[in-house]
């Protein structure tokens, strides 16, 4: 049951992404552009998925069980570092560049773009090296 939902899951996140334009670049680098021709439509697609996710979270917080059963394993993090920070530079460096995030990248790879399979591959390679890196540091 557990897999099925995250199959169900996945599909429908992966829908809502192809509906809103998300698995468009030039949609999002549109949207990007605040100086030139900034194209205002995603933010209501960030608006709604902020509105979902803060009213889930709040469910959450109040469950020690997810709806199949699973424990609870929120985050309990809540100071600004400098490893958040400068990730999420280079995640809005990455996706101001190639238009893609992970999410819509995978769902556009998997419609076959080739441009999303060069930025897949960039992800994972990075990925890789992070893992690398962790390691090292140990």
């Amino acid at each position: 049951m557990l897999n099925i939902s995250a199959l169900l899951a996945g599909l429908l996140f992966g829908l809502g992404l192809i509906i809103s334009g998300m698995t468009d670049p030039s949609k999002v680098i549109g949207f990007l552009d605040l100086a030139g021709a900034w194209d205002p439509s995603l933010a209501f697609v960030m608006g709604g998925a902020i509105l979902v996710g803060a009213i889930a979270f709040a469910i959450a917080k109040k469950r020690q069980r997810s709806l199949l059963g699973a424990p609870m394993q929120l985050s309990s993090a809540t100071e600004l570092d400098k490893r958040l920070l400068l990730g999420s530079l280079v995640f809005g460096i990455g996706w101001g560049i190639a238009g893609f995030c992970p999410g819509p990248a995978v769902v556009s790879a998997a419609a076959g773009q080739s441009k999303a399979w060069i930025f897949v591959a960039a992800m994972l390679a990075g990925m890789a090296l992070y893992n690398m890196i962790e390691r090292c540091r140990k």
